[in-house]
């Protein structure tokens, strides 16, 4: 199909970073401001306000949110290092970014157990209420998009959990959050991360903390793990002066203002059916090609489709075949890797940016089928789409303490 492509730009079909919308590209050339005046004050007094309006709470004044220069990662090591003090903090792990979040714990938490499962399969619910009923946890932790999967976690069961057992809930929403409902008071979060540079749409430097106010004043009583990403010292700074503690990358704060007010414009439901209807388009037209996805789409995330490589063809090859026509897309990761690729569908992508990255790969997989000698599961565009294939039963369940 036709496509009015700039060939200097490259698609970003992927998870984060992401094509940014030209008012973003303005308002990071912004005029030069010092983060110690009002000036700055203004600025991330309104973006936390916005974050709020994007995160639809209800009782508004029960809710602060810090900005951190740096990203969904080092808001992540925040919470997890200011949060659990001497306590005992559960890690739920399904995936790479479960296992960062274990990995970052273990470095300042004596006291951090994990239930893991295999990359890709669902939590069994009853195995983590069985125990937490036979171990005192103070904080639970997990990823709520764990994206080396496309696999959504679910929130409202592991909140209640949390709840029943007395331990605070905290979860990694960096690539969840603006693109899925996301209900914190419902939930019983505590603590919720995510970053500027995937769903909300801005440029990769800037991640945050969306926390009750409560719980933000009761950080004090630790003991101090670290100095950069002490949140008791974000909250201070920002209950006092408005301001963060450290220098902070202030045009990557002018884009994510930007960023928020754009999608308030929009309309924050509005956006989500939005990148919920590019998914489908994109989803629907993948089967068509006679293509798997590796999870069931009923625990797919709106941003993110992780598609099974047809036999014949090299996931390195179609990678490097898709770049050729601007279309950048991930290789999966771990015990996908080979096996998999990824598909992103935010940022500004419009839909006939879509369609063309699906004629692009109808033709590189038929092109690259054709340069092989074993065609197993050849690209018939008018085949009725097979099911998703069942993912196998886990082999096994690692619970650590």
């Amino acid at each position: 199909m036709e496509h009015d492509l700039n060939l200097d730009k490259h698609l970003l079909f992927t998870p984060g970073p992401v094509n940014v919308a030209e008012t973003l590209r303005t308002a990071i050339c912004k005029e030069d401001i010092c983060h110690r005046e009002t000036d700055f004050d203004n600025l991330l007094a309104g973006i936390e306000q916005k974050l709020l309006s994007l995160f639809q709470i209800r009782k508004r004044e029960r809710y602060r949110a810090v900005v951190i220069t740096g990203s969904g990662t080092a808001a992540n090591e925040a919470i997890l290092s200011s949060v659990v003090g001497d306590g005992a903090v559960l890690i739920l792990s399904n995936g790479e970014f479960g296992g960062r979040l274990h990995k970052t714990s273990v470095i300042h938490n004596k006291k951090t157990h994990l239930i893991e499962m295999p990359w890709g399969q669902p939590f069994d619910v009853a195995q983590i209420a069985a125990y937490l009923l036979v171990n005192k946890i103070d904080v639970v932790a997990m990823v709520h998009h764990e994206t080396c999967s496309g696999m959504l976690n679910p929130l409202a069961q592991i909140g209640a959990l949390a709840k029943a057992s007395g331990a605070l809930f905290v979860v990694d929403g960096v690539s969840s959050v603006g693109a899925e409902a996301i209900d914190m008071e419902a939930c019983n979060i505590a603590f919720m991360s995510s970053s500027s540079s995937k769903a909300l749409g801005s440029y990769p430097g800037l991640s945050f903390v969306v926390g009750r106010k409560k719980q933000f004043k009761r950080l004090k009583r630790h003991a101090a793990k670290t100095t950069y990403l002490n949140l008791a010292t974000f909250y201070a700074f920002l209950k006092t002066h408005s301001q963060t503690p450290n220098t902070p990358a202030v045009p990557l704060f002018y884009a994510l203002d930007q960023a928020l007010t754009d999608i308030l414009r929009e309309g924050v439901l509005k956006r989500f059916a939005r990148i919920k209807a590019r998914a489908d388009l994109l989803r629907n037209g993948m089967r068509r090609l006679n293509l798997d996805f590796e999870i069931d789409e009923a625990d797919m995330c709106s941003v993110l489709t992780t598609v099974r490589v047809p036999a014949s063809v090299s996931v390195h090859d179609l990678r490097a075949r898709l770049r050729e026509k601007s279309i950048i897309i991930y290789e999966g990761k771990g015990c996908f890797a080979g096996k998999v690729f990824q598909v992103g569908n935010i940022g500004e992508l419009s839909d006939d940016d879509i369609r063309y990255f699906l004629s692009t790969l109808k033709d590189v997989l038929l092109t690259l089928q054709a340069d092989t000698a074993d065609l197993v599961i050849p690209v018939r565009p008018n085949q009725t789409p097979p099911a998703v294939l069942p993912v196998p039963v886990p082999a096994h369940v690692r619970v650590v303490s």
